[in-house]
């Protein structure tokens, strides 16, 4: 989440993502809230959801053969699965041109956008800890 082709999104959109801050943890969750955040956490903490949202964040719209490309590893059946289940889940929009061959394009939604600014902390986190992760595994890896 390097940068972002964010000129497709409207200026309330980019606002909501750059002041996305993390809130408290509140002391009384709604049930379904939690259930959500369970749920949601469980949906993109599987190998692929983050590496497409990365990879939508940094390279704006793509067609499905463009983001296997980027995507290193993913089969095509993985790459449908999950597309569809971040389509689902309303991170991303799914435009289909009506056309021969047909086009099919993928873009992060206002939602997805949102979503991918959050993971922005974790490369901050990354950037100013790695250091402490390496000495930490290294350290670990000894005593083992």
């Amino acid at each position: 989440m390097k940068k972002s082709h964010a000129s497709s999104y409207s200026a309330d959109d980019l606002r909501r993502a750059q002041t996305y801050k993390a809130r408290d943890y509140p002391q009384d969750v709604d049930p379904n809230i939690e259930g959500l955040v369970r749920e949601m956490i469980s949906s993109f903490a599987d190998k692929w959801t983050v590496v497409i949202l990365d990879t939508l964040w940094d390279e704006g719209t793509l067609r499905f053969s463009e983001i296997a490309r980027h995507v290193s590893g993913i089969s095509q059946k993985m790459l449908t699965q999950t597309l569809r289940r971040m389509e689902r889940d309303g991170l991303v929009v799914r435009k289909l041109y009506a056309c021969v061959p047909p086009k099919v394009e993928y873009s992060l939604s206002p939602l997805g956008l949102t979503l991918s600014a959050a993971f922005c902390n974790v490369w901050i986190w990354a950037v100013e800890n790695h250091k402490a992760v390496d000495a930490a595994r290294a350290t670990f890896d000894r005593e083992a």
